[in-house]
């Protein structure tokens, strides 16, 4: 999620009087962290989540939600939400809706929630409460489909601009067969979310792409890559609106890279990896350097603002 944040846990320029949080997800431990963005004042707000992936913040109503992955062969993913603090917890997409959801994105303007289902082989939305249940996109179908990774949803942003989602097939581990695709926010009138035409395969011969973040203001894609290296395990970024979009390695030396947020005003950007590190670095890649490490295995991570009453 793309917010403004201070370095050391200066109050924010963006917003007077706000402060940077962070939340992270313990994907083995099944836990929330909240910290700041030096990594002090961590507390665990959520136990018990179920392989917990992707995350996103709602500041302005107050909430976070979050998905869990359950066990992919069981088909008991699950959404939930909460109050910043892990109070009100409660289910808004409960099992044998989504099968392995994972990234989750929130787009605010239109009161949606859009994530990626992994095992289900599907890109989804919904309504902030869970109502209105969507199938964007589909890959795949059945048990034999299910088993075959080129067909599996990872990572979702959402270009409000162009009216456009983007998403990762990650593919096998280190095959080359990752993939990014881009499409219509909106199933085309008289197609589906299987046979949709305006489908357009974004990039391929990627490692294993993984999350993905936009950076509205200059119109490019951030995403990361858990394949080995040299070209796995990175940080990655092209130009969305540039012919050919040629994607660009920004940082590396991940431990299985997984959650990206991006602060664009603050010229910076977290990432987590399986390894337990969280980091940080400019937008471009430099100055790269953990704050955190051996946290357990981590995956999601969102980057708000907070107004300072609120904190």
């Amino acid at each position: 999620m793309t917010d403004d944040v201070a370095t050391k846990s200066k109050p924010v320029s963006g917003q007077k009087g706000a402060v940077g949080r962070l939340f992270v997800l313990e994907l083995s431990g099944g836990r929330i962290h909240s910290m700041k963005p030096d990594g002090s004042d961590k507390k665990v707000i959520a136990n018990g989540c179920h392989l917990p992936d992707g995350v996103v913040v709602d500041v302005e109503a107050g909430h976070i939600y979050w998905t869990n992955m359950g066990v992919p062969n069981l088909n008991d993913g699950t959404i939930e939400r909460a109050d910043l603090d892990g109070g009100n917890r409660k289910f808004i997409v409960p099992q044998g809706i989504t099968h392995t959801p994972k990234q989750i994105h929130l787009e605010k303007r239109s009161g949606k929630l859009y994530w990626c289902d992994r095992e289900g082989m599907r890109v989804m939305r919904a309504n902030l409460d869970g109502t209105n249940i969507e199938t964007l996109v589909k890959t795949g179908e059945g048990e034999d489909d299910s088993r075959d990774a080129t067909k599996w949803c990872v990572g979702i942003t959402v270009d409000p601009k162009r009216g456009q989602i983007y998403w990762t097939q990650k593919g096998p581990d280190n095959a080359s067969l990752g993939r990014i695709f881009r499409a219509g926010i909106d199933v085309p009138k008289g197609e589906n979310a299987a046979s949709r035409t305006d489908i357009e395969t974004w990039l391929d011969g990627l490692p294993e792409p993984i999350d993905l973040e936009l950076d509205l203001e200059s119109r490019v894609l951030y995403w990361t890559d858990r394949g080995n290296p040299p070209l796995g395990n990175t940080v990655n970024r092209a130009s969305v609106d540039a012919p050919g979009h040629e994607p660009e390695i920004i940082a590396g030396d991940l431990m299985e890279g997984i959650g990206i947020a991006l602060d664009v005003p603050g010229n910076r950007m977290f990432v987590t990896d399986l390894g337990g590190s969280v980091y940080t670095a400019k937008l471009d890649g430099s100055e790269m350097r953990p704050f955190l490490f051996a946290q357990g295995n981590l995956s999601g991570v969102a980057y708000v603002e907070i107004p300072s009453k609120e904190k």
